[in-house]
């Protein structure tokens, strides 16, 4: 018995083990460290931040080309986007083994049209142009790059250059990139720029208009065969030296959640987007997107009224609709599965409730019954619902109205003084009055027959002698 224990035991872990050492697409959930050719990773929720996935997240590596995030992110926030910028010498001297624009020294370029370049096409000389035409030269825009890194929590992160190029003193960390990349998401023109499949690079005083094409793989659905494309993907950004090896920070976004992935440190370009589409199909597979009103529905909440129709059939229990009374206010809940079972089954726990109505019958459907509200726990803005009827409910039929219904209908009576009727004569004037004549006339009868019995003369006794 012992040896057949031992032997199930063994096949067990031997199968457990197997299994999880080989990816298997069909169950992304089961995503393991040792999954991912990436030597660092990391997965984020973009709407908080919440890390999902890591893989030595906080390894100091070598950013390459992942760095013009931040370059064209702060870009967009220190300079204007119609700026001219006048290419320099500086900014087009650059190796041959260097991705380029093509820029020429001379040319003027929007200072737009260099952001969508260092993106898409992933120029260091317009990433060089960016920075001399805003910060003044490489050296100032990188210092403003590391403190803008600073200001947002990078503690691991530093700048010496705007394109990426290898430098003992230029690195970062995967949670520091995704950091960068969750706030410059929040920037609409960014999200353009990074999203886009291709751009037409407008006519300036040397070339003629010309369209170029994002070397981002992940959003292009022409990749789809090589099965490196993600339909849900919005962007961003590759990167790739010597040093650094293959790396790629990629956002995708579906069913109204958004995640952010970093990874670094490939062995080669397919890898790379590969291990996006692992952490990307973890991440969706424990975070869904939902709201208040459906997460109630799972719930929803019912109610008994009183004073119900006797034919009803569900003998008075009235099931509560939600209706947000604000359809502006932004109500969306993007959390893990098992967070929303847990609310679920605990939701007044997150919301307050509040009954404006009694809970008597008639009832009509739609008719408001009360208030449910909901407080974020980060602290926003508080959602508030009506609960409204799912349906209608007649009253129960009354031969004499209840001691409640005539209080009520006397308080909602607006004439002080009551109609004069025969009724009301009859019971305040004429009933009285005649009482009151029949008790004065029972009074004197009585009182005549007492007089009369006084009157009487009394008979002396006869027949018996006194001496």
């Amino acid at each position: 018995m012992m040896a057949l224990l031992l032997a199930m035991l063994f096949f067990v872990s031997f199968s457990v083990s197997a299994y999880a050492g080989e990816y298997d697409p069909n169950y992304p959930d089961l995503l393991s460290e040792g999954h991912l050719n990436a030597s660092s990773a990391i997965l984020i929720e973009a709407e908080t931040g919440e890390v999902i996935f890591s893989k030595n997240p906080d390894v100091r590596v070598h950013p390459a080309s992942t760095t013009k995030i931040m370059t064209v992110w702060l870009a967009l926030n220190s300079g204007n986007p119609d700026q001219i910028v006048t290419v320099s010498e500086n900014a087009v001297n650059v190796a041959e083994d260097e991705s380029t624009a093509k820029l020429a020294a001379g040319e003027e370029v929007r200072l737009i049209d260099l952001m969508y370049a260092a993106m898409l096409l992933s120029g260091n000389d317009a990433a060089t142009a960016i920075a001399e035409g805003v910060g003044g030269s490489v050296e100032n825009f990188a210092y403003y790059m590391t403190q803008a890194a600073q200001a947002l929590g990078c503690r691991n992160t530093n700048f010496v250059n705007a394109n990426g190029l290898t430098d003992d003193n230029h690195y970062s960390t995967a949670r520091d990139l995704a950091t960068i990349t969750r706030v410059a998401m929040q920037n609409p023109t960014f999200r353009q720029i990074v999203g886009s499949t291709s751009y037409v690079m407008p006519k300036d005083n040397i070339y003629r208009s010309r369209e170029i094409v994002s070397g981002v793989r992940f959003i292009l659905p022409a990749e789809k065969e090589s099965g490196v494309y993600y339909e849900y993907s919005t962007g961003v950004k590759t990167g790739t030296t010597s040093a650094a090896g293959r790396c790629f920070v990629g956002s995708a976004t579906k069913d109204g959640v958004s995640l952010i992935s970093v990874v670094m440190g490939c062995s080669t370009d397919k890898a790379r987007y590969t291990d996006t589409i692992k952490l990307m199909d973890y991440g969706f597979a424990q975070y869904k997107s939902t709201s208040i009103a459906e997460i109630y529905a799972e719930n929803p909440r019912v109610i008994d009224i009183q004073g119900f129709a006797l034919d009803d059939p569900d003998v008075g229990r009235l099931q509560l609709e939600l209706r947000k009374v604000d359809p502006a206010v932004k109500d969306l809940i993007v959390t893990s599965q098992d967070q929303i079972e847990y609310w679920v089954q605990n939701f007044n726990s997150i919301t307050v409730s509040e009954f404006t109505r009694p809970f008597r019958a008639p009832v009509e459907a739609g008719e408001v019954m009360g208030t449910l509200t909901y407080y974020p726990e980060d602290g926003g803005s508080a959602v508030v619902y009506e609960m409204l009827a799912g349906r209608s409910i007649a009253a129960r039929e009354q031969l004499f109205p209840t001691i409640d219904q005539i209080i009520e209908a006397a308080e909602n009576d607006k004439n002080p003084f009551p109609r004069v009727t025969f009724e009301l004569v009859f019971l305040h004037v004429i009933l009285p009055a005649v009482g009151i004549w029949m008790l004065v006339k029972i009074i004197k009868f009585l009182k005549r027959h007492i007089r009369r019995r006084r009157r009487v003369k009394t008979i002396k006794p006869t027949g018996r002698q006194y001496r």
